[in-house]
């Protein structure tokens, strides 16, 4: 917890992408990055080929989270949605993640059932009922960082979204996310009343409520964390259905080949070759005969 504190004080944001499962953070952790952030929403999409309307639970997200935490070592920010029920639930849920590998627990303060927070017509508990749900996961946490969301922006306001982040700090949360703020304004609003008190996370959806900018372009208004949740199922829907689309009318991947791993190529990047050497310390373990 104090390497990623201590990270969050530094001027140039974490830059954690969106992952679903072992493989994709085993290669956003091959490509560089420090952090990776595990979407509620891209398992949704993945798991259930659902959108992200609260149907995914809170075991499953946990069992998703356990195999990534044993493919990688990066710190993994782990969207709990709304804690998967009261405060008490919460309080399970965090023991429960924490248990999985979770570096940061973020929950929201949306009913439930909860829905994409680029998404409309979305409703809300009261923010004294999130501060206190705030409260009990801090109070249940051993090592990771709590990180409240709030969706009160297209619900309340600008308004009421900075005075519900306010109470929640004051609860005990390590890291605020004010969500779809709609314009360079409101970007600015949430850094200019909460950057100097507390690490502030943006969140940037392609076609989603708040404009794209840049890592180094957020950085600048002061935010400290900054993640692309479901850009990689974005780019890999769109692959698939070029994939699909090819093999249906050739009846072959060879007009594909050039944009896909081969058999060779992937076993390459997952390291099949130094598991199975490993694996041969272990074929023919002599030992001594006990007297």
């Amino acid at each position: 917890m104090h390497a990623l504190k201590n990270r969050l004080s530094e001027a140039t944001p974490l830059l954690a992408p969106g992952v679903y499962d072992a493989l994709s953070a085993a290669m956003a952790e091959e490509a560089g990055f420090e952090a990776a952030y595990l979407s509620g929403a891209s398992i949704a999409y993945t798991r259930l080929g659902r959108p992200d309307i609260g149907l995914v639970s809170m075991t499953e997200v946990a069992d998703v989270l356990a195999r990534i935490r044993e493919r990688v070592a990066l710190p993994v920010i782990v969207d709990a949605d709304t804690g998967f029920g009261n405060a008490m639930n919460v309080q399970r849920t965090v023991r429960v993640f924490e248990r999985a590998g979770a570096s940061v627990i973020q929950l929201e303060d949306q009913t439930f059932p909860k829905r994409c927070g680029h998404l409309r017509d979305k409703t809300l508990i009261p923010a004294g009922e999130m501060a206190g749900k705030i409260r009990a996961a801090v109070d249940a946490r051993d090592t990771a960082l709590i990180m409240a969301r709030t969706d009160a922006i297209a619900v309340e306001g600008l308004g009421a979204a900075l005075d519900r982040a306010e109470l929640y700090l004051q609860a005990g949360a390590d890291i605020l996310f004010v969500e779809a703020p709609e314009d360079r304004s409101q970007l600015q609003a949430i850094t200019a009343r909460f950057a100097a008190r507390v690490p502030l996370l943006a969140n940037m959806v392609e076609g989603g409520k708040t404009p794209l900018a840049s890592v180094a372009e957020l950085g600048a208004l002061g935010y400290r964390i900054v993640i692309f949740p479901g850009g990689l199922v974005r780019a890999l829907a769109w692959a698939a259905q070029e994939y699909f689309a090819s093999l249906k009318a050739h009846g072959t991947t060879a007009p594909f080949r050039n944009r896909m791993f081969d058999f060779k190529g992937l076993n390459a990047m997952l390291g099949t070759d130094a598991i199975l050497h490993a694996a041969r310390a272990y074929d023919d373990v002599k030992t001594e005969a006990k007297p």
